[in-house]
């Protein structure tokens, strides 16, 4: 599995891939984890607000930060 944290570093996106971070070990995950700041590579997943999770190529959380309850669900 493949998560990408998309964000231009503002301080939601860094705490949003922290969560997520936190999760993958919490969870002993096997998942890959990217973060993805270069807005041109952000503009391809067609969202407008950020940070957002992307898992195996699909936009899970889009414009908030989420929660780590939140990014089990979309990570199990």
């Amino acid at each position: 599995m493949e998560i990408i944290v998309l964000g231009t570093g503002c301080a939601k996106c860094k705490t949003t891939y922290d969560r997520v971070a936190k999760v993958i070990a919490d969870t002993k995950s096997t998942a890959t984890l990217k973060k993805e700041e270069d807005i041109l590579e952000i503009v391809k997943y067609n969202i407008m607000s950020l940070p957002a999770v992307v898992v195996d190529g699909q936009v899970k959380i889009k414009g908030y930060v989420p929660t780590e309850d939140e990014i089990k669900q979309v990570i199990n």
